[in-house]
């Protein structure tokens, strides 16, 4: 296994649903925690967004691994939050044999 560097400062955040009075929700998002993450690019491309053309860019993130259940966990349809940047979480796995790692395959969407 090569070495993990968790040089980078991220908030995991989770989803919340707020009801906007009007019979539906709003969704907002809450701050589980501060985790350090190794950070390693994948594939991007470009893709049609709601205003236009977005570039779409898949990252690997490593963090610690914690216990099921916790919410130091993260999971998918959550997301990683670092300044202005957002990696939204799509799968979850554990990195190496012993469990001490996971890898969060992560998806990032900048206006182009």
């Amino acid at each position: 296994m090569t070495h993990v560097n968790l040089t980078r400062k991220l908030v995991l955040e989770a989803p919340n649903q707020i009801p906007d009075g009007a019979g539906g929700f709003e969704e907002s998002w809450i701050a589980l925690g501060t985790v350090w993450g190794e950070v390693k690019s994948g594939s991007g491309r470009e893709v049609a967004g709601e205003a236009g053309p977005v570039s779409a860019n898949t990252y690997r993130i490593t963090v610690r691994a914690a216990p099921y259940g916790t919410s130091r966990r993260p999971t998918a349809e959550q997301r990683f939050r670092e300044g202005a940047r957002v990696f939204k979480i799509q799968a979850v796995s554990e990195r190496d044999p012993h469990g001490l790692y996971l890898t969060c395959v992560t998806k990032e969407e900048v206006a182009a």
